[in-house]
């Protein structure tokens, strides 16, 4: 075997670092965590019972929370080690934009920082953490006692 110039080693060492670096940012491309179309039209076969929903909390606050809150705000107390912010499942625009196929099926095949679970929990497992997920959204406000009269009943009024 001949030894590479030192030329040569440069240009090699180059395209290795190069190609590290495009295979890295292709492993997360433009940032966006798009789930395939079949997967996002997967439908929950598990039902959100309060059993289901109990049993997923305690994995939820053994696996989840350390990084997305214990009440799924994001805001656990190892997100902020991360570049990648956690998700806020309590925001009713984001969840409502999310498919239960496609929030299962980032559950199952993980992105850094988060682990894949596919092999770590059971498909009824993660079912149940979609369902979890969906209870997280934040309910919206009981109307209040102090609300402003409607436009109808001051038209009543001269």
């Amino acid at each position: 075997m001949t030894r590479l110039s030192f030329s040569n080693r440069r240009v090699f060492f180059l395209a290795l670092s190069l190609s590290l670096v495009l295979g890295l940012r292709s492993a997360h491309g433009d940032k966006s965590w798009t789930a395939p179309e079949e997967a996002k039209k997967l439908k929950n076969p598990v039902a959100a019972t309060p059993e289901s929903l109990a049993a997923a909390k305690a994995i939820y606050l053994d696996r989840c929370a350390r990084c997305h809150g214990e009440q799924g705000k994001g805001d656990g107390p190892e997100a902020p080690m991360y570049s990648v912010k956690a998700p806020d499942f309590t925001d009713a625009h984001l969840m409502g934009d999310r498919t239960d196929g496609e929030i299962f099926w980032k559950i199952s095949e993980g992105r850094r920082p988060m682990p894949s679970f596919r092999m770590q929990l059971t498909d009824e497992q993660r079912w149940q953490l979609v369902n979890l997920l969906r209870a997280f959204r934040a309910k919206p406000a009981p109307p209040s006692s102090h609300a402003p009269a409607s436009k109808k009943s001051r038209s009543h009024n001269p």
